[in-house]
């Protein structure tokens, strides 16, 4: 036997006694690490397939509430977004509170609609951006069915800045300023809410839309706008 095969033997002899050596000492680490990465790999894929299937089951019973809805069928697709507020997986408990209070406006229910849309936008649980949805909508509301106050607690936090719902708010807060007879607040809104028409009177043509929403006529909603400069 040469020098060089006698070596190689030593080193594989070494080798394996240290291998045995190391198994011996930590070879149920080993096995239980190994377990671990089998049974954490199982639980995700088991999690996965469990999120995805309550996501499915509320997106199926969202859209089933939906086609109730337009089909004229109020009450069950009330009942159905109620139910599904309470089981509702992820974002689709509060997709379904905030239809369903669009479907108590369809109702003619406007109070508790205004109530509902109020308690979403009040909401700390609720994401921001849906809160400040939620309050627009119960101060487009409170302007036919409330005071100009009422409007001002749901949307004036939401005027001023950049808030991405400045513009809706200013316009609710105008809406309402004239329904109330405050012509000069109503100016002032309707200033802040069409800045593009900061230096020029007032055209009637650009609050068109204004007495649409106020099923008002053109000429009784302009009159109070034609002695004032924006």
């Amino acid at each position: 036997m040469s020098d060089d095969s006698f070596i190689r033997e030593v080193d594989e002899e070494l080798r394996s006694d240290r291998m045995q050596s190391i198994w011996k000492r930590f070879g149920k680490y080993i096995i239980a690490l190994a377990a671990l990465i089998v049974v954490g790999t199982a639980a995700d894929r088991g999690y996965d397939y469990w999120s995805s299937s309550k996501a499915s089951k509320s997106g199926d019973t969202f859209l089933a509430a939906l086609n109730l809805a337009r089909e004229g069928q109020q009450e069950e697709a009330l009942t159905a977004l109620r139910q599904l507020e309470k089981e509702g997986y992820g974002s689709y408990s509060v997709l379904a509170r905030m239809r369903a209070a669009t479907v108590l406006v369809d109702t003619g229910d406007f109070q508790a609609a205004i109530s509902d849309f109020s308690t979403i936008g009040n909401d700390g649980s609720v994401p921001a951006s849906v809160r400040d949805i939620a309050r627009i909508k119960a101060g487009y509301l409170l302007v036919d069915h409330g005071s100009y106050e009422d409007v001002a607690a749901q949307v004036e936090k939401l005027s001023g800045g950049e808030n991405p719902m400045r513009h809706s708010a200013r316009e609710a807060l105008g809406l309402a300023a004239w329904k109330a007879g405050d012509y000069a607040k109503a100016r002032e809104w309707t200033r802040a809410f069409l800045p593009a028409f900061r230096n020029e009177p007032v055209s009637c043509l650009i609050l068109l839309r204004q007495a649409a929403r106020l099923d008002s006529s053109p000429e009784q909603f302009c009159r109070p706008f034609l002695r004032l400069e924006i």
